[in-house]
């Protein structure tokens, strides 16, 4: 039996409970997950991604679940995973309206890496997203239950 490697792309501007509930279940099912930031220098990020990578680091570390590891990258999903030997795409799905959009995107990555197959996931908060906190963030409430605690630090960190 091969070495399941699985990746699960985001921004993850914040990462929140919902995306580390994916990365535990991923973590289950494959011998290895890399959790990747991708970094668009065309986008305004609303935290660093270095350190949002570290603070997903730091409750990765809290879960335990030493098969989980975290990159940031700045090129498209289907060249990291060729180039470092990536069978997984793993997305995580809360509703219809994700399922059509990664759908779409999952038939671009097999058309640039074809041995790459997507595996969906199910969410187990559907109204959970990162667009959800900054939206609660911009109007100065408290999100600290909807992400990681060293998430939550980091946030804390940049309001200061």
């Amino acid at each position: 039996m091969s070495h399941r490697i699985a990746l699960y792309a985001g921004s993850f501007d914040p990462f929140t409970n919902g995306h580390r509930d994916i990365v535990r279940k991923a973590a289950a099912l494959f011998d290895e997950v890399v959790v990747l930031i991708g970094v668009n220098v065309a986008k305004r990020r609303a935290f660093d991604a270095e350190a949002m990578a570290a603070a997903i680091r730091a409750g990765v570390e809290a879960d335990g679940l030493a098969n989980v590891r975290v990159v940031t990258y700045d090129g498209l999903v289907a060249d990291y995973c060729a180039a470092h030997g990536v069978g997984w795409y793993v997305r995580g799905l809360r509703n219809a309206a994700d399922y059509d959009y990664e759908e779409n995107t999952a038939r671009v990555n097999h058309l640039l890496n074809p041995s790459l197959e997507t595996v969906y996931l199910r969410g187990d908060e559907p109204t959970l997203s990162s667009s959800m906190v900054r939206e609660l963030l911009a109007f100065g409430r408290d999100v600290s239950a909807f992400v990681p605690e060293a998430v939550a630090r980091l946030i804390c960190e940049n309001k200061q």
